[in-house]
């Protein structure tokens, strides 16, 4: 007995000491990163995320089969923490059982058949790994990068927790030192034991020794294995959901410090340029990566063939984050260090992403890459001036025009000409009898095809008695194309003039078509002093629709597949009400792609990427439009103006005219031409 509890405790310690000193290492690593702006959304959102996301594993079940090995997986660890407390008690007393319930059948029988469930699950694990192994070196592989041999071990190393766990407790059985005694319950306890019984009891004791000890020694081990290994999200994937951005981490970017130059001195440094740039929260972040590949494989960049993979990204930054630990301990070397994009990042890499969210909507563990991404955007911007050389002339029209297309103030109510009713032109303040003030948006006021959503959704608004009114030449644009871009100065320029000219009209209520816009005023404008109430046109107009003020008519028929715009679906959750406007016309057979409302396939316009080129890969509005082809559809609906520009070209890329893009408005409108 002595020598079990000296041998026992001694690997015990020896472990325990390794990994503490590592996860104080790590917490010491994280905590060099700047402040992130407050994350405490008090103790309910944070019990919520916790439950969801960690203990629900809600993200992870969206992929069945291993969504459901890893939930009994890690309900499986949490469960058999008893079984640890157990055998730490047995090194003491081979009798040993946990106070008050350690003998309840209850308990074995859970227990058990966790240890059970662990077995399948690896198992399973195994099946996927084995299937995707030949495509590991494949970019089709969620796998692709990923630590293969880490994770083989890791399965390894849970497979022998368990197994060790079932030998020495089969052992007890066979010696009559199990805290179940011989009931039934703990059944994989007792099937070992029938195994194990013919050896008698002698050497059942040496083997409950044994395996007793290895049980201790392998779950000490692991611990190790885990705070240096990409299992660190085991412990660290709790703290990463508690501290992220909620309800999630997308719609609005984290508010930034004001730029306004008179808080700018000459150590200002605007974005991340280098690691110690970061905040803490994105050094959690990196840290937390589980490299599952899950965001891979929804990017659509990585999807066309471009460099940007960002589960990759995250990897390279928590590898450098790792390896510069020293520098960054010690608050040495900075200068030294050299910049990331162009040392850990590619250009290309940075460059390539769309902002579509679709990498932090499937993060099992929340990290937000978006975020990241921009920051290091902003950073090239506003301190390199390095930037795609055709997103110069973006920026350049925005600053001195007010709109990415450079065509001015003075062509913003051009599309007013199409109509033959009035619209008024708040020049004051909005009178009382006009309900919404309607933000046109830069494509609906300038671009041909956004004009045509606007004009459909202006005269469905008049039809149903909706009072509405426009700025006009005083609108400009949100900023919305400059802040993902990078340069967050000249957003919050055009975003403060913005509101200032809203809160001079005393604006209320605000209806967009434009999901950007949309996104822009009701998520970011709040933190520069502009809070309205902000809908979108496709919840207007449905619920116009659902209240008897529009009737959809019999004038349109046909097969109507819609795609969901990310900054309207993924970052905003305004999924129902278009598709509801949609199939509210009797002549629509409205179709569904396979990647829809939250895993919802990019057109390719987002992140100002619809004013920069796609010189590598395929272009992600041709893979988009093939998909909504694939589905047989004469339509193709949506309810962004970009997203609507960027499919008609892709669809007209295809050779397939024949099949129209409109805005949901069109639709309705259309089916009212004879009304």
């Amino acid at each position: 007995m002595l020598a079990r509890i000296i041998i026992g405790l001694g690997i015990s310690i020896v472990c325990f000491a390794i990994a503490g000193r590592r996860f104080w290492w790590l917490s010491r690593l994280v905590r060099t990163g700047k402040e992130a702006p407050r994350r405490w959304g008090g103790w309910g959102r944070v019990a919520e995320a916790e439950l969801t996301e960690v203990a629900g594993q809600r993200k992870l079940l969206r992929w069945t089969v291993p969504g459901t090995a890893h939930f009994f997986t890690m309900w499986g660890f949490m469960i058999l923490l008893a079984t640890i407390v157990e055998a730490y008690g047995a090194l003491f007393s081979r009798n040993f059982h946990i106070p008050l319930i350690g003998t309840d059948n209850w308990l074995g029988f859970v227990e058990d058949f966790f240890s059970t469930a662990v077995l399948v699950s690896l198992v399973v694990f195994t099946a996927i790994r084995v299937k995707n192994a030949p495509a590991r070196k494949d970019r089709a592989s969620r796998f692709y990068g990923s630590h293969l041999g880490a994770a083989w071990l890791t399965l390894f190393l849970i497979a022998m927790v368990v197994v060790t766990l079932l030998l020495y407790r089969g052992a007890q059985v066979a010696t009559g030192h199990f805290p179940f005694g011989q009931s039934k319950w703990a059944f994989a306890s007792h099937v070992v034991a029938v195994w194990l019984r013919p050896l008698g009891t002698g050497v059942n004791s040496v083997l409950e020794a044994v395996f007793l000890l290895a049980n201790i020694a392998v779950i000490a081990g692991f611990l190790v294995f885990v705070s240096y290994s990409k299992h660190l999200h085991i412990f660290l994937a709790p703290l990463n959901v508690g501290f992220s951005r909620r309800p999630r981490a997308l719609g609005g970017l984290d508010k930034t410090p004001d730029m306004d130059m008179e808080h700018v001195t000459e150590d200002t440094v605007f974005g991340v340029g280098h690691l110690e740039d970061f905040t803490w929260k994105q050094m959690l972040d990196f840290s937390t990566c589980t490299e599952c590949g899950r965001c891979q494989s929804v990017c659509p960049a990585w999807n066309t063939g471009k460099p940007l993979s960002p589960k990759l990204l995250i990897m390279g930054l928590r590898d450098n984050l790792f390896a510069s630990a020293d520098r960054l301990l010690s608050g040495e070397g900075t200068a030294e260090a050299g910049t990331l994009v162009g040392g850990v990042i590619d250009p290309d890499v940075l460059w390539s992403c769309t902002t579509c969210g679709s990498c932090v909507e499937q993060c099992p563990v929340d990290i937000e890459h978006v975020d990241a991404i921009i920051d290091m955007r902003r950073y090239e911007v506003l301190m390199e001036s390095r930037f795609p050389t055709e997103a110069g002339l973006l920026l350049r029209n925005m600053e001195n025009q007010g709109d990415p297309w450079g065509l001015g103030s003075s062509k913003r109510t051009d599309w007013l000409s199409a109509l033959d009713f009035e619209v008024p032109i708040v020049t004051d303040e909005i009178p009382d009898d006009v309900e919404y003030l309607y933000w046109v948006g830069c494509a609906g006021s300038l671009d041909e095809r956004g004009r045509n959503q606007a004009i459909s959704t202006a005269r469905l608004l008049k039809r149903a008695g909706v009072g509405f009114a426009i700025l006009g030449q005083r609108e400009s644009c949100t900023g919305d194309p400059a802040r993902r871009m990078g340069n967050e100065y000249l957003f919050q320029e055009m975003a403060k003039a913005n509101v200032a000219t809203l809160n001079e009209v005393k604006a209320r209520k605000i209806v967009t078509t434009c999901a950007h816009c949309f996104n822009t005023i009701k998520n970011e404008y709040p933190a520069l002093g502009g809070d309205y109430e902000v809908v979108h046109h496709s919840e207007l107009l449905n619920h116009l629709v659902a209240t008897g003020r529009l009737t959809p008519g019999g004038s349109f028929a046909g097969k109507v597949v819609y795609h969901d715009a990310c900054y309207l679906g993924r970052h905003n959750r305004v999924f129902d009400d278009p598709r509801g406007a949609i199939s509210a016309v009797p002549g629509v057979e409205r179709l569904e792609m396979d990647r829809s409302r939250e895993r919802s396939f990019c057109c390719g316009a987002g992140g100002a990427r619809m004013w920069m080129e796609e010189k590598i890969g395929t272009r992600v509005n041709s893979d988009r439009a093939r998909e909504a082809l694939a589905t047989g559809a004469e339509y193709v609906a949506t309810a962004c103006p970009f997203c609507m520009i960027m499919l008609d070209d892709g669809v007209k890329a295809e050779g397939r005219e024949e099949v129209r893009v409109l805005d949901i408005a069109q639709v309705l409108e259309r089916s009212l031409a004879d009304s």
